[in-house]
């Protein structure tokens, strides 16, 4: 079944149905979340996003379009959270949480997140919806509410960051 019909029974109240696109889609909405914040807040941001996701189901207008509306509501759940922790970090004697995940497994995997957490978030996010989500350009573009040129251009400055990142690290070893 695919998500555009799971989406109208949704909003005509069949909770089964919002089970199953929780389900399907519970998966790639955390792992978004998660290489743009650490694991512990990961899960927080992800279930909020399923609270807004559920409050806003009956108001999405075309059904089709139901992954860039997913994705845009976790961009936006992400930049709230990191918003907030800049203001609390901010406030004088705040504590910084930690950004490091101890627990990455392989090394490869360990550098290429590491690399991944270096890139300014705009790139890092566009990177993240287009390689790892396998969204389109256009796609992404909504979802960030940037021009289609902008993301390209961000695509294009994540690519060449994180390769000089991971080349000067190879050169070190």
């Amino acid at each position: 079944m695919d998500d555009e019909l799971l989406v109208i029974r949704c909003q005509l109240g069949e909770r089964d149905a919002f089970t199953e696109l929780v389900s399907r889609w519970h998966a790639p909405v955390w792992t978004f979340v998660r290489r743009m914040l650490d694991a512990g807040r990961a899960d927080d941001v992800a279930q909020e996003v399923w609270v807004a996701v559920l409050r806003g189901l009956p108001r999405l207008a075309d059904p089709g379009r139901f992954a860039p509306w997913l994705f845009t509501i976790a961009r936006r759940a992400v930049l709230d959270r990191l918003r907030h922790e800049y203001a609390v970090a901010e406030t004088p004697g705040a504590a910084q949480a930690p950004l490091d995940d101890p627990a990455e497994g392989v090394v490869d995997r360990a550098d290429l997140v590491d690399a991944l957490a270096t890139l300014p978030p705009p790139e890092r996010e566009i990177l993240i919806l287009f390689y790892l989500e396998d969204l389109s350009v256009a796609d992404c573009a909504q979802i960030c509410g940037i021009p289609v040129g902008t993301v390209k251009s961000r695509l294009h400055r994540a690519r060449r960051l994180l390769r000089e990142h991971l080349t000067g690290k190879g050169d070190q070893s």
